[in-house]
C-alpha cells in the first residue's frame, strides 16, 4: 500500500470526506439543540365547526419543546387526534418559524346506542363526543363493530321511504342480527333477519308500498308492522290486544 501513491491518495480523500460529513452532521445536530429557529406560531389552516381553538392550544402547548427542526410532529398529530371531534390531523413545518395544522372533523350522521355520549360519523365510525348544537339525528344501535353496516342500512331505508314522505328515526340491529326500525311518526317496523329468498331491502320496499294503506276503519295508524312474513304482514293497533294479520297486496 505504501508503494501505491494513488491508492493512498484515494484513502486519504475518503477519510477527509468522511470526517467532513461527520463534522457537518455534528454541527447540524448541535444547531438543532440550540435555542435557535424557535417556532413562533401554530396556524390552523381552515375554519372549524366543532373543535375549539382553545382545545387545540391546550393539546399542543406542552409539546412545543425544542425548535423548528426538533419538534416532534408525530407526537403533535397524535395529541390532536385525541380531541373528541378530530378524526384526522396533519402537522407540517413552514419555514422559517411556523407550524401548519390541518384537521378533519367528524361529521355526525347519527347517535349510537342508548346513551348520549356516542355518535356515528358519515364513515360509519363510532366516536365519543358531545353535540354543541341541536341537530336532529337518528338513533342507531347494533353489536360491536356493526356501526358501518347499520348506517348503510339506515341510508337505504331512508331512500326507500322517501317517496312516502317518511324517514327512519331509529334503526336497530339486534344481537341475533334481526332488523327493527321506528319511523318519525312513531310506527315500529320489524323486518327480521337477512335472507337470500327475502332480502331486507325487498321487505322494506314492500312496506313502503303498503304504508299509505295501513289504517283501520277509523283511519288509525297501527303501532307496529311485522314484515317477517314471506307473503303478508301483521298489524298491531293501540286498542287491539292481539295483532291482526293482513295479506300483502300484489304478492
Amino acid at each position: 500500500m505504501w508503494h501505491k501513491p494513488q491508492l493512498m491518495n484515494a484513502v486519504s480523500d475518503l477519510l477527509f470526506v468522511a470526517a467532513a460529513a461527520a463534522l457537518l452532521v455534528a454541527g447540524v445536530l448541535w444547531g438543532m439543540r440550540m435555542p435557535w429557529f424557535p417556532v413562533r406560531e401554530v396556524v390552523v389552516m381552515h375554519g372549524l365547526e366543532e373543535v375549539r381553538r382553545g382545545e387545540i392550544e391546550r393539546s399542543v402547548a406542552g409539546l412545543l419543546r425544542g425548535n423548528f427542526f426538533s419538534i416532534n410532529l408525530e407526537t403533535l398529530r397524535q395529541s390532536l387526534e385525541k380531541l373528541p371531534w378530530v378524526r384526522h390531523a396533519e402537522v407540517r413545518r413552514q419555514w422559517p418559524a411556523r407550524l401548519e395544522v390541518r384537521i378533519e372533523e367528524h361529521r355526525p350522521a347519527a347517535r349510537w346506542g342508548d346513551g348520549a355520549s356516542y355518535l356515528v360519523n358519515t364513515f360509519g365510525e363510532v366516536f365519543a363526543a358531545t353535540l354543541t348544537r341541536d341537530i336532529p339525528l337518528p338513533r342507531l344501535s347494533g353489536p360491536a363493530g356493526s356501526s358501518m353496516e347499520v348506517l348503510r342500512y339506515y341510508e337505504e331505508f331512508s331512500r326507500i321511504l322517501r317517496p312516502v314522505g317518511r324517514r327512519p328515526e331509529k334503526v336497530v340491529l339486534s344481537p341475533r342480527l334481526a332488523w327493527f326500525l321506528s319511523l318519525e311518526d312513531g310506527m315500529h317496523v320489524e323486518l327480521g333477519r337477512e335472507q337470500a329468498k327475502a332480502p331486507i331491502s325487498v321487505r322494506m320496499q314492500r312496506f313502503a308500498e303498503v304504508y299509505p294503506t295501513l289504517s283501520d276503519a277509523r283511519r288509525t295508524r297501527p303501532l307496529a308492522v311485522d314484515m317477517r312474513y314471506p307473503n303478508g304482514f301483521a298489524l298491531r293497533f293501540a286498542n287491539v290486544a292481539s295483532g291482526a294479520s293482513h295479506e300483502a297486496r300484489g304478492r
